[in-house]
């Protein structure tokens, strides 16, 4: 059909307790943004979380938002191969990573088909997420809830999500 693909705004949410987590996170966003079809346009401050089951390493965490051209399925497909590439190995759930890259929210849209749920299922309840999403995207409407991410954060429960001191990197990259 041809025609000029529609761009979107998505959010992604980054982590990883494995190795050098926070090279790891800033190469992964590098390697996202060099993606065709996908633009790095926000990123929040760096932060540090208590891991979710198994014993564990500490996690870093930040989210990212993306303007893309790419369809959901194919957006995830590039996550799912920029997590491989940082040696991301799918093993139980909730255990150790070296990189985990989530999409978080694509649009407005509300998708749920076999390997991509969007939103994410668990987002309005995990503070490691919502926290960085507040720093930049503090009124984005969840589609199911219609709640912004302020609203969904405001009854949590907020503990072990630290905020990092800003690391030093190339400039399109520096955190908040």
């Amino acid at each position: 059909m041809g025609g000029i693909a529609e761009t979107v705004t998505a959010a992604i949410a980054l982590g990883g307790n494995l190795g050098d987590s926070e090279r790891i996170l800033v190469a992964a966003i590098q390697a996202i943004d060099r993606e065709m079809g996908i633009a790095v346009v926000e990123k929040s401050h760096l932060y540090k979380t208590a891991p979710i089951g198994p014993p564990q390493p500490d996690y870093l965490n930040a989210c990212i938002l993306v303007k893309t051209t790419l369809v959901p399925r194919t957006l995830l497909q590039r996550l799912l191969t920029i997590e491989h590439q940082f040696g991301r190995v799918r093993q139980g759930r909730w255990g150790a990573r070296s990189l985990d890259l989530d999409l978080l929210l694509f649009g407005d849209q509300i998708i749920d088909i076999p390997g991509l749920t969007v939103p994410h299922p668990r987002l309005h309840e995990r503070p490691f997420v919502l926290v960085p999403l507040m720093d930049i995207i503090p009124g984005w409407p969840h589609p199911i809830f219609g709640k912004t991410i302020a609203q969904l954060l405001a009854p949590l429960t907020i503990s072990g999500v630290e905020r990092l001191a800003q690391p030093s990197s190339p400039p399109i990259l520096q955190w908040h």
